[in-house]
C-alpha cells in the first residue's frame, strides 16, 4: 500500500523544504570558502587564525548535523552506513510506538472524560440546533437520508419483514388473557359506561329519526292475519316503549338492562381469561382476520401509500413534515441550551458513552494507526514525514553551523591563551 499523493499543502511544504536546504547548504559552502581563504592567509595575517577556527568549527557542525538529519530519512550520499535511513528501516516499529503512544496518552479514560466534561457539548449543541438555519439544514440532511433509504427498500422485502414481525410478536402471541384482564379492569372501574352511552345515543337518534323504518321492521314480523289497523297500534306502542326503554338506560346506569350489559361484558372478560372454549374461539378469529387476503392487501396498500406520501413530503422543503421536523429540532436545541439540567444530562450521557467506547475499543482504534503505517511504502512514508518536519530540521543544520563556529572560535581562543607564547 502506498500513501496518498501529495496534497497542495504538501507541495507548498516541499517548496519551503527545498528553500531551507539551499540556505543550509549555502551556509556550509560559505564556511568552506572562508576556511580556505583564512587558512591560506593566516600566516601573513595572524588574526585570520580566529576566522579559520570559527569557519572550521562551522563546517564540522554543519556536516555533522547534515549527516544526522539526512540519516533520519535516507542513506547519506547513498552509502548504507549503519544506523542511517532510520525511518525507512524502523517504519513498523515507529507505527507501533505511535499507536501505543496515542492509546496511552489520548485514548485513556481520564483524558477523554476531562476533555468532554470541559467541552460543554450539550450547551454548544443546543445553541447550534436552536439556530433556524442549522435546524433547516439538519432537517434537509435527515430528509435526504430517509428518502434514500425508502427508495432503496424493496416493497416485497418490507412487507415480508412486517408480516414476520407481526406474526411473531402479535399473531402468534396469545391475546385473550391480556384483553380479558384489561376488559375486566375497565368494566370493574366503570370505564365502559361512556362507550355504552355512545351506543345508546346512536340507537336513540336512529329511532327518533326513522320511525317509519321501525314500524316496517315491526309490521313485517306480525302474523299476516292481524288487521292493518292493529298493525298501526302495535307499531306506535312498541315505538314508544322502545324510546322509553332506551331513555331509561341512558338516564340511569343502575337500570337492570344496563346492569345486564355490565354483567355480560364482565362475563366475556372473565371467559377470555379462564374459559378454554372462549379463548380458542377468540384466538382462531384473530388468526383468521390476520390471514385474510383482504387484510394483506390492505397492509400492502397502506405501505405503498405511506411510502409514497413520505417520499413526497421529504422531497418538498415546504411540506408539513419538513417544516415540523425543523421546528422540532429548533425547539429541542432551545430547550437544551436553556435547561442546565437537561444539558448536564446530555453531557453525562455523551461522556459516559465515549468513555465506554474508548475503554472497550481503544486498542482497536489505536491499531488503525499501527496497521496503516505497516502497509505504507517505506520510501514514500519517509518522504511524507520529511515534508512535515524537514523544514524545521534544516534549522538544526543552520544552528549547527553557527554553534560549531562559536565552539571552534572558543576552543581556539582558549588554546591560544593557554599555550600561546
Amino acid at each position: 500500500m502506498t500513501i496518498p499523493l501529495l496534497t497542495p499543502s504538501d507541495i507548498e511544504r516541499r517548496r519551503g523544504l527545498v528553500s531551507m536546504k539551499r540556505t543550509a547548504t549555502a551556509l556550509l559552502i560559505a564556511m568552506a570558502v572562508i576556511f580556505c581563504i583564512s587558512f591560506a592567509l593566516q600566516d601573513e595575517i595572524p588574526w585570520l587564525g580566529w576566522v579559520r577556527a570559527a569557519s572550521e568549527g562551522g563546517m564540522v557542525g554543519a556536516i555533522a548535523d547534515w549527516f544526522a538529519v539526512t540519516a533520519l530519512f535516507r542513506h547519506p550520499l547513498g552509502l548504507k552506513i549503519p544506523h542511517t535511513a532510520i525511518i525507512r528501516r524502523r517504519k513498523d516499529e515507529i507505527g507501533a510506538s505511535l499507536g501505543e503512544f496515542v492509546e496511552s496518552n489520548f485514548l485513556s479514560e481520564p483524558v477523554v472524560r476531562q476533555k468532554l466534561e470541559s467541552a460543554q457539548i450539550g450547551r454548544k449543541l443546543g445553541t447550534w440546533l436552536a439556530r433556524p438555519e442549522n435546524a433547516t439544514r439538519l432537517a434537509e440532511e435527515a430528509s435526504v437520508g430517509a428518502k434514500g433509504l425508502l427508495a432503496l427498500l424493496s416493497d416485497s422485502d418490507v412487507q415480508d419483514v412486517m408480516e414476520k414481525l407481526a406474526r411473531t410478536h402479535l399473531i402468534e402471541q396469545p391475546w385473550s388473557e391480556s384483553i380479558g384482564a384489561w376488559g375486566e379492569g375497565v368494566v370493574s372501574a366503570g370505564g365502559h359506561h361512556a362507550a355504552v352511552g355512545l351506543v345508546l345515543d346512536g340507537v336513540d337518534d336512529w329511532l327518533r329519526n326513522n320511525p317509519d323504518a321501525f314500524a316496517r321492521l315491526v309490521s313485517s314480523r306480525l302474523p299476516s292475519w292481524v288487521p292493518s289497523f292493529l298493525d298501526k297500534i302495535v307499531d306506535d306502542r312498541l315505538y314508544r316503549e322502545a324510546l322509553a326503554f332506551i331513555q331509561r338506560m341512558k338516564d340511569d346506569e343502575s337500570d337492570p338492562a344496563r346492569l345486564a350489559i355490565d354483567n355480560y361484558l364482565l362475563t366475556i372478560a372473565t371467559d377470555l381469561q379462564h374459559e378454554p372454549l372462549m379463548i380458542a374461539r377468540f384466538e382462531n378469529a384473530k388468526a383468521e382476520i390476520f390471514d385474510s387476503p383482504r387484510v394483506r392487501e390492505l397492509a400492502a396498500s397502506t405501505w405503498d401509500t405511506t411510502k409514497a406520501a413520505l417520499i413526497d413530503s421529504l422531497d418538498n422543503p415546504e411540506s408539513g413534515l419538513r417544516v415540523q421536523l425543523a421546528r422540532t429540532i429548533t425547539d429541542l436545541g432551545s430547550r437544551i441550551s436553556t435547561d442546565s439540567r437537561l444539558s448536564a444530562k446530555l453531557d453525562t450521557w455523551v461522556t459516559d458513552a465515549a468513555v465506554y467506547l474508548v475503554n472497550t475499543y481503544r486498542h482497536e482504534i489505536a491499531s488503525v494507526i499501527t496497521d496503516t503505517v505497516e502497509r505504507w511504502d517505506p520510501r514514500e512514508m519517509s518522504e511524507k514525514i520529511e515534508l512535515q518536519v524537514g523544514r524545521d530540521l534544516q534549522f538544526i543544520r543552520i544552528n549547527g553551523t553557527v554553534v560549531g563556529s562559536l565552539a571552534g572560535l572558543a576552543i581556539f581562543t582558549v588554546a591560544t591563551l593557554a599555550f600561546g607564547s
